[in-house]
């Protein structure tokens, strides 16, 4: 004889044994309890939730008249009266479920509501229950408006769906809409541990929670899944057997991949990747899989009392927690799931995979320093950088000619004359802002860089310690300090390292000079606007306006 499936000997046949929904069995029960009964019903949610399910226990409850035949509609069905029975084994004749995904033309609701005008013929109430109701044409839609606002009174519909968004507002407007949740995993870990308890198969707790997981919230795709363990295990659901079936990776894997990480060893990393190769196992899964375990990294960064000590993983999240920065957590989840789309692009998925960790590694910022934010940076053996050509420096000669509030630095002691390329010694300080200029640094890096102003230069044969200050500390991560610092110890040929500190600037910075140039060709560009005689003749004759501020300088 055939076994039956767990998903199907165990599905609830009664609103007590419903899992996970009590806001919708509250509902009902109450509604049946009381006689307050809608004409229709909508059951919104992901697969395997319960919709069906709850609507064959509506479907018990309206229509049960108990053990001695003489019960009366009821939250709680005995299922032992024929009705009980008949719709369990689904042939009940006035329960009539319907999918509409292959039964969505008006014809088919044309039939459906001609039958729904005579009586039941052994019930209380006809139900008709039309799954995935979103399949159905607008025509169909169209047709049973009007029976579903007002049915016979011994019609009842319920409606379910897992794509409400395409239900018209008017079938909407005629049902009570009820959303059914999704299972969390700890929840399906519980129902599963008394699910094997009773079939009498042992397991493991973490193999029921790599199944939970792998099910997303699906009640009955975590009992599917639990069927084939079974098999695939012969014996003991375990942990291993459990990953070995669904190609999941092991956390051992994760942590390895981690901890490599933190040691900056690519070939650790490499040498994973292809040991989960020879293994057959799913990149894309391991991806995801490394993403969930860094989110809870990085939450336990910022809340450690959110890591469940019942995690097998718990001690070293928190171990993890500790060796990555904020930064770094943050990053490599980024990358993880930014790369998963890309596994479809490589020429394999493994390769894709070694290359999204080789990705991290080459991404990761610079270690934490206690302190100012600084960062020092190895000697560099490259000669000196050549003077930039006049062309690059002429836009630093107007930062030397603005007026300083405060005693000119040595940098912006020449008022009018081109500023020579950027240098230093030990006896001088170099031009900033014309070094600023010169650095071959883009983004964010450049950002800092001109907003800051050099205070000290202390330069000795060990190398050079240089102090600027900024107005705006955000700008000056980790990562763009130290790659300023990269960027003037390649110039200068010799090891320098950069302090940041926060405070408003004597003199003016990069940026200043680069808004106060585009704010006078701004100025210059309105004016000339202005006293043009084709824009004068509009403004005459037309009454045109020229809108303040959207003039702007070529």
């Amino acid at each position: 004889m055939t076994a039956l499936a767990l998903a199907r000997s165990w599905r609830p046949k009664t609103f007590s044994q419903l899992v996970g929904q009590d806001h919708v069995v509250k509902a009902l029960t109450h509604a049946l309890d009381q006689g307050r009964l809608h004409h229709a019903w909508l059951f919104t949610g992901t697969r395997g939730v319960g919709k069906t399910t709850i609507a064959r226990i509506m479907a018990k409850a309206l229509n049960c008249t108990g053990e001695d035949g003489q019960g009366r509609m009821t939250s709680e069905p005995c299922g032992k009266c024929p009705a009980c029975l008949e719709i369990d084994a689904g042939r009940f004749v006035d329960y009539i479920e319907m999918d509409a995904a292959s039964n969505r033309g008006v014809d088919d609701i044309a039939a459906l509501l001609e039958k729904a005008a005579y009586a039941p013929s052994n019930a209380r109430y006809k139900v008709y229950m039309i799954d995935e109701v979103h399949m159905l044409t607008n025509h169909a839609f169209n047709a049973m408006l009007k029976t579903l606002e007002e049915p016979p009174e011994h019609v009842k519909f319920i409606l379910a769906t897992t794509d409400p968004q395409k239900i018209p507002v008017t079938i909407l407007s005629r049902c009570l809409q009820f959303n059914l949740k999704q299972m969390p995993v700890p929840l399906i870990v519980e129902h599963l541990e008394k699910v094997l308890a009773a079939e009498k198969v042992d397991c493991e707790t973490n193999a029921l929670r790599v199944l939970a997981k792998a099910a997303q919230g699906s009640m009955r795709d975590a009992l599917s899944l639990t069927d084939q363990a079974i098999a695939y295990a012969a014996g003991k659901v375990s942990e291993e057997a459990v990953r070995g079936m669904l190609g999941t990776l092991d956390d051992a894997y994760l942590i390895r991949i981690l901890d490599a990480l933190i040691a900056k060893d690519g070939a650790t990393l490499l040498a994973i990747s292809n040991e989960m190769g020879e293994r057959s196992m799913s990149f894309s899964l391991a991806l995801a899989d490394l993403s969930s375990l860094i989110q809870k990294i990085a939450a336990a960064q910022i809340v450690p009392e959110s890591v469940l000590e019942d995690w097998p993983e718990a001690a070293e999240i928190h171990r993890l927690a500790g060796a990555l920065t904020k930064e770094e957590a943050q990053l490599f989840y980024q990358i993880s799931i930014t790369s998963r789309p890309d596994l479809s692009l490589a020429p394999d998925e493994q390769t894709g995979f070694a290359m999204t960790l080789l990705r991290m590694l080459a991404f990761r910022p610079g270690n934490e320093t206690p302190g100012r934010v600084g960062n020092s940076a190895p000697p560099v053996a490259s000669a000196p950088r050549p003077a930039a050509p006049a062309n690059q420096t002429a836009a630093s000669a107007r930062s030397a000619s603005a007026p300083a509030p405060m005693a000119a630095k040595p940098a912006a002691s020449a008022p009018t004359a081109p500023a020579p390329a950027a240098t230093a010694s030990a006896a001088n300080r170099p031009d900033w802002h014309a070094l600023m200029r010169q650095l071959p640094v883009k983004g964010l890096v450049q950002q800092l860089a001109f907003q800051t102003e050099l205070q000290d230069w202390e330069d000795s044969p060990a190398g050079v310690r240089a102090t600027v200050v900024t107005p705006m500390p955000q700008l000056a991560s980790e990562a763009s300090v130290g790659r300023l610092a990269d960027a003037l110890s390649a110039h200068f040929g010799k090891p320098i390292k950069v302090l940041i500190e926060k405070g408003e600037v004597e003199g003016k910075t990069v940026a200043k000079v680069d808004a106060q140039i585009h704010q006078e060709k701004r100025q210059n560009a309105e004016q000339m606007i202005a006293q043009d005689p084709f824009i004068q003749q509009l403004e005459k004759e037309f009454g045109a306006k020229v809108v303040g501020g959207s003039v702007k300088p070529l």
